[in-house]
């Protein structure tokens, strides 16, 4: 069985050809430990760059303070006589030729000895609970730590599918995250990993693919993993090309919902080559139910029926049913953890591709979100009941200076149009009104918005036609 070769920058021997225990868990806690108390110093560790994090020292006699007590040193010559070496803590001759040391100093060596003491007790005295695990499989020891492991780091559904899938070569968690990165080379962003592990899963065949039985599902994934890595990633391909060039998402943190990717991935798969007719039924769909709010807090029995509805769908044998689908509100507040928010901003995307800098040159919205996320949309009123709503937000870089309410207000036709600013609101901004400002320009957004929420046939509700608080649903 693979296994790290090293501990603390020392090298592990190799098995002596009798049974060997494996540790599983508590790595960085026992390498800390082991680092620190028992490592002897080099010579070469103060230069090294790696040799020096283990030669720590307790300061002793010094206050609490925010920077603790535990420090390193890397300034050249000794350590101050004070900084009591852990690695002389358990070893008795060590801790004695540092307590001589002290003696002649001018320190108040009784007290500073029995703070050592009383630190050198302490670390003697600590214990680790250790759990035994006596032959068994790897898929025992999965199954063990995920259960018992509570209080630590979290053990993710691909790590665990990947230690049961264990073979020789790249892991399910290797493969994934090189799928993530050539996603994100293509300029989409990254994908979260576990929206990919449930990509994999669902072309796999699953339908559960929020929570199952993890053994179950290796011991069926085992023999096909690569292949369904390998048409997950052609699937996804096909889905990011289609979500960029069909419906105008350009980035992947601006998919309202992570399931719709997903389920995107799945229809791609069933059919890489959809006809004109499911392809817009496709875009529909994605719109109606970002729109809607459809996948917000969906459990796993909605994902399940989606999933199977999607892959007789791509096959031509239903269609996909968006009975009781509303557009909810448009939202009065911007905030991208919402889908309703992300789905405005990729209307608004849609809507203004054109967007002009107060010098005349053209801007790159993909760009600013890419560098600065939601903070690429400027405040234009600071100040106000309305100043969190999305119709005061502006995409428009200035220079060093200038706030975006100044640049509207020297701004020419061309530019206004541009970031969908009406001249009546603007007039409105001229004349310090600004609370009328952003309700005009907000009533000309929901305007513009249900224009295009209309072309897809998607039902409106009455308070559509008004700013609702949105529903922060997508973390």
């Amino acid at each position: 069985m693979d296994s790290l070769d090293q501990i603390a920058d020392m090298r592990i021997p190799a098995p002596p050809g009798t049974p060997v225990s494996y540790l599983l868990d508590g790595h960085q806690r026992l390498t800390t430990l082991y680092g620190c108390l028992m490592r002897r110093p080099a010579e070469h560790d103060l230069s090294s760059t790696g040799g020096w994090i283990w030669n720590i020292y307790r300061t002793l006699g010094v206050p609490d303070g925010p920077g603790g007590r535990f420090q390193h040193w890397r300034k050249p010559g000794p350590a101050p006589i004070h900084f009591l070496p852990m690695r002389n803590v358990l070893r008795t001759m060590d801790f004695l030729l540092f307590a001589r040391e002290l003696a002649g100093s001018d320190h108040d060596v009784e007290r500073l000895m029995n703070e050592a003491e009383q630190l050198a007790q302490r670390i003697k005295s600590y214990k680790m609970a250790v759990v035994r695990l006596v032959g068994g499989e790897l898929k025992h020891a999965v199954e063990v730590f995920s259960r018992l492991n509570s209080s630590g780091q979290s053990m993710s559904p691909t790590q665990m599918v990947s230690a049961l899938t264990y073979n020789e070569g790249d892991t399910l968690a290797d493969r994934i995250e090189t799928l993530q990165n050539e996603i994100g080379e293509l300029g989409f962003g990254e994908i979260p990993t576990n929206t990919l592990f449930q990509a994999v899963l669902a072309v796999s065949g699953e339908n559960d693919v929020q929570h199952t039985r993890w053994d179950r599902l290796a011991a069926r994934m085992r023999d096909d993993l690569d292949r369904d890595v390998k048409h997950t990633e052609k699937a996804l391909h096909h889905a990011v090309a289609f979500l960029r060039e069909e419906v105008g998402v350009p980035l992947a943190r601006l998919v309202p919902y992570n399931a719709q990717l997903v389920l995107l991935t799945v229809a791609f798969h069933e059919n890489p080559d959809p006809t004109p007719g499911q392809r817009r039924a496709l875009q529909r769909w994605f719109w109606s139910t970002s729109w809607s709010g459809y996948f917000a807090g969906a459990n796993t029995t909605q994902i399940r029926l989606a999933l199977i509805e999607m892959r007789e769908f791509a096959k031509g044998l239903t269609d996909l049913d968006l009975g009781g689908q509303q557009a909810r509100p448009f939202p009065e507040r911007f905030d991208l953890r919402s889908a309703r928010v992300r789905a405005f901003v990729l209307w608004e995307l849609r809507r203004f591709p054109h967007r002009l800098r107060p010098n005349g040159h053209m801007i790159d919205p993909v760009d600013l979100l890419l560098r600065s996320d939601a903070s690429a949309y400027r405040q234009i009123i600071p100040r106000g009941p309305r100043r969190s709503s999305p119709a005061n937000r502006l995409m428009l870089p200035t220079a060093p200076g200038t706030s975006a309410r100044r640049a509207l207000l020297e701004a020419d036709q061309d530019l206004l149009e541009s970031h969908g600013v009406p001249d009546a609101a603007v007039a409105w901004l001229r004349e310090g009104d600004d609370e009328r400002f952003l309700q005009d320009r907000e009533h000309f957004l929901i305007s513009e918005e249900r224009l295009f929420i209309a072309s897809f046939d998607v039902a409106m509700s009455h308070a559509a036609s008004s700013a609702g608080e949105p529903e922060i649903d997508t973390v």
